[in-house]
């Protein structure tokens, strides 16, 4: 092992321990991307799980808000979000919410959201799903919003937790109109408290008009994050590997055994003959 006494010398020892550290560093990220996949897969899991099971109560899935109008409720459980809720209420159009800039089969326009009131007086915000922007109208040209029924109106869907990031909400033409789905904004917009998440409607009774588009709910990409773990570890791995090799073939070069040819580029040239 005398040949291999070179790993003890400073620059050998700094190349171990940059070695060292790099592995440890792509496994690090490689364990923050498995733990990203995990976290991914469960909301997929919540997702589907949401589509195949009997609606449950509202209260089974929300707090109800506790305070005075103009506020909002606490926010769902993670194991809550996707939850499919049933509510009886009654709409209040007057404010109803708009929301632009949203894509259904590849087309841009709005998402509308209606309040539906229950029989104590808070409020769930409903999204009754997407309609284009008005004909012959740009993107952000307001639509014409079918009637919501009037009276107690049934209405089934699943949870969908507030939206991140701040949002301005302002009223266009008399309608409340935003870019994000931030229900404690919107709460600040509105009569009466409102519970802490909005619903994705599935089914309605009375039934919704036709013109609403499902909004559609896109899966994680999770076995992206699956990739990108087993990217790191071969990387991890590679870094060892390749300080194994070199540390190899520097105790092979002093000890003689080198048998690779010469790079007869490195060779000095023969002096001319005086």
């Amino acid at each position: 092992m005398a040949v291999y006494r070179f790993l003890l010398s400073p620059r050998w020892l700094g190349i171990l321990a940059l070695t060292l550290v790099a592995a440890a560093v792509m496994v690090w990220l490689g364990n923050w991307q498995l733990d990203r996949y995990r976290g991914r897969t469960e909301v997929n899991e919540r997702i589907d799980a949401g589509l195949r099971m009997s609606p449950v109560p509202l209260h089974d899935a929300l707090a109800a808000p506790a305070g005075g109008p103009g506020t909002a409720g606490p926010g769902p459980a993670e194991e809550k979000v996707w939850t499919r809720v049933t509510v009886t209420g009654r709409y209040d159009s007057t404010n109803t919410v708009l929301v632009r800039g949203r894509t259904a089969d590849s087309k841009v326009g709005f998402e509308v959201l209606t309040p539906l009131v229950l029989g104590d007086g808070t409020a769930v915000l409903v999204d009754r799903g997407w309609i284009p922007p008005a004909p012959g109208g740009a993107a952000t040209a307001q639509p014409q919003v079918p009637a919501a029924p009037s009276g107690d109106v049934t209405v089934v869907g699943r949870v969908h937790e507030t939206e991140s990031g701040a949002t301005t909400v302002n009223r266009r033409d008399g309608r409340l109109e935003t870019r994000r789905i931030g229900v404690p904004r919107l709460a600040d917009e509105l009569p009466y408290p409102v519970y802490g998440a909005y619903l994705l409607l599935d089914e309605q009774t009375p039934a919704a008009d036709p013109t609403f588009v499902a909004v559609p709910v896109g899966h994680a990409n999770n076995w992206q994050n699956l990739g990108y773990v087993v990217q790191w570890w071969l990387f991890a791995g590679m870094t060892i590997v390749g300080y194994g090799w070199a540390a190899r073939r520097e105790a092979r070069r002093g000890s003689g055994t080198d048998s690779r040819p010469l790079d007869r580029a490195a060779e000095p040239a023969p002096s001319a003959p005086a």
